[in-house]
């Protein structure tokens, strides 16, 4: 539960410099804003560092390391105390234009809902699943949605949608009668 709180933490203190710096399109615009993120501590993907800190230039990181390290005059400083930042996530097998098969199956979810429902839903999957702290999704295959995670890629690129960055397939790769939808008689 500490890790997902300094997840959150992280995104949360992020997410407003970045939707203050949208420019045109949604996409960040072009600043030269420096800030300094303090937490107590760094999850650098392999090791855990005390008292080290990330500096942020516009929307990339700059620098990490023992927080004397990286200090930059004119930083604007975010004390994190007691949260712990760490890289971005990675998820990668998703469908994020499913839900879970315990509230509709997939048989349903496929041949019942409209494509406007599941990217509705989809949307919000985005979004939770940044901020779970996964930065990066490869979702493989719309499961019958067609190209509409190339749509939901567009709309995240350009800052309509909140979510992770994305690595779509579109329609899936399947050999005949292998896959579903089940219970239907074939054409």
């Amino acid at each position: 539960m500490n890790h997902r709180r300094a997840i959150i933490v992280c995104l949360v203190a992020i997410f407003p410099a970045v939707v203050t710096t949208q420019g045109r399109g949604g996409r960040p615009a072009a600043t030269d804003e420096t800030t300094a993120l303090r937490p107590a501590r760094v999850f650098d993907g392999d090791a855990l560092h005390d008292g080290w800190a990330v500096r942020v230039k516009g929307d990339r990181i700059d620098a990490v390391g023992p927080a004397a390290s990286i200090a930059a005059d004119g930083a604007k400083a975010i004390d994190l105390a007691g949260a712990t930042l760490l890289p971005g996530l990675v998820e990668g097998h998703s469908h994020v234009l499913l839900h879970p098969y315990n509230e509709t199956t997939w048989n349903d979810q496929v041949a019942h809902e409209s494509l406007a429902l599941r990217v509705a839903r989809a949307t919000n999957h985005l979004r939770s699943t940044l901020m779970a702290g996964f930065t990066t999704v490869r979702d493989l295959g719309t499961e019958g949605a067609g190209y509409a995670d190339v749509g939901l890629k567009e709309a995240v690129d350009k800052g309509i949608v909140p979510g992770p960055r994305m690595l779509v397939s579109t329609r899936a790769i399947v050999a005949t009668g292998s896959y579903g939808p089940k219970g239907y008689a074939s054409e």
